[in-house]
């Protein structure tokens, strides 16, 4: 590989001691952007979303190769006596840990950050974990579910008549899990200055919380506390679903502007001119007026029809279009968002690709996700010098 065609992060190496998602989906991230990633897992059964499905692809798990592409799979049972001398051997070696245990279990283990950090001065090291590392809450365990639920998006989502709901993606785990690469990015870049690494804190509450953005400033500006408000949006107007004649698609006038074009689409200048809808701070106001007015034309004409007319008239629009449809638009294909691996087991498998796209050291997907301990041998004979005879020892007593 030539320096230009390198991932911003190659030469990193992590060692990722995550599970589930938030953590995966972290090492991910850093993984497609050129950082080595050895994954570390508990010997017979590995992350335990190599259970979850169905689905299945020739037994593994369609969850697991969601977000595990690009790593290197080591088993190792961090209990077992031998785990001590792997780990001295890779430890040396890496430049990142990240860990999303409960705070405490990397403590009991001898592998916390005030443990590390004395000896490997120079290493960056990211703790996930539900509610942070201080705090009254912090020995609380964190579940994406809960954090939703916590964390008050579950309290804005859904219909103002029906109960909350949970966004249809674990969103708590993977903007934690985005929050904590981007900590990582910017402690390497740091530690370019300082030489040495940090502690990175990523609590899952705080990632969901910080989400809340201009819901939160709502009730900061006004004491009142927002409630659930279907598709509409709070402070735009008509901003939402809507029903065509075949199907919902999303109408985005995020202007006056627009809001003028969009009424001579719908052949109702009248609406346009009055004046309780005339600007957008007075179509907040009189939503209730103004919604049935729009259903009622908005359902003449076909989804299609709709969205095709809004499109050339400048109008920001878009259909309600299924994960399967979604997956199959040209305009994916064109940006390598659908990528295709070959699994040593499931065959070729297809993952989503690399959101990031920069023009000089492009991130990319390189490998499959690995088989549990795929890599294993590997890395104890190349990198740690074990031998044959040592290895067979620790695969018999159940240390990898």
């Amino acid at each position: 590989m030539s320096v230009a065609d390198a991932g911003p992060l190659d030469g990193v190496t992590i060692l990722d001691f995550t599970r589930v998602l938030s953590g995966p989906y972290c090492t991910m991230l850093l993984a497609d952007m050129g950082a080595r990633v050895i994954k570390i897992e508990q010997p017979g059964r590995g992350d335990d979303t190599r259970a979850w499905g169905p689905p299945f692809v020739n037994g593994e798990s369609a969850y697991f190769l969601s977000i595990n592409r690009n790593k290197e799979s080591l088993t190792l049972d961090l209990k077992h006596p031998a785990a001590r001398a792997v780990l001295n051997c890779l430890l040396p070696r890496a430049d990142v840990l990240v860990e999303n245990f409960r705070p405490g279990t990397m403590d009991r283990l001898g592998l916390g950050y005030d443990a590390l950090a004395p000896r490997y001065p120079r290493l960056v090291y990211c703790s996930i974990s539900g509610f942070g590392q201080t705090g009254p809450r912090r020995g609380e365990p964190g579940y994406d579910a809960v954090m939703q639920g916590e964390g008050g998006l579950m309290s804005i989502t859904g219909t103002p008549d029906g109960p909350p709901f949970r966004l249809g993606v674990a969103i708590s785990d993977i903007v934690s899990g985005m929050f904590a690469a981007q900590g990582i990015a910017m402690a390497l870049l740091a530690r370019v200055r300082s030489e040495r690494g940090q502690r990175v804190d990523v609590g899952m509450l705080d990632s969901t919380v910080a989400l809340l953005t201009y819901q939160a400033g709502i009730y900061f500006a006004t004491g009142t506390t927002p409630g659930r408000m279907g598709n509409r949006h709070p402070t735009i107007v008509p901003y939402e679903t809507f029903a065509a004649s075949d199907g919902d698609f999303v109408v985005a006038v995020g202007n006056d502007d627009q809001w003028r074009r969009f009424c001579r689409l719908l052949g109702a200048e009248e609406i346009a001119g009055d004046e309780r809808f005339a600007t957008n701070s007075a179509r907040v106001r009189n939503y209730d007026a103004l919604r049935p007015l729009l259903v009622e034309r908005l359902r003449s004409r076909t989804r299609r029809e709709w969205v095709e007319n809004l499109k050339e008239a400048g109008v920001p629009c878009g259909s309600v279009r299924e994960v399967g449809d979604v997956l199959q638009d040209p305009q994916l294909d064109a940006r390598q968002m659908i990528e295709t691996v070959e699994h040593m087991t499931a065959g070729a498998v297809r993952v989503l690709g690399v959101p990031i796209k920069l023009s000089d050291t492009p991130g990319g997907v390189r490998t499959a996700p690995p088989a549990l301990g795929q890599h294993t041998r590997q890395i104890l004979e190349g990198e740690c010098g074990m031998s044959a005879g040592q290895i067979q020892e620790m695969s018999r007593t159940g240390g990898i």
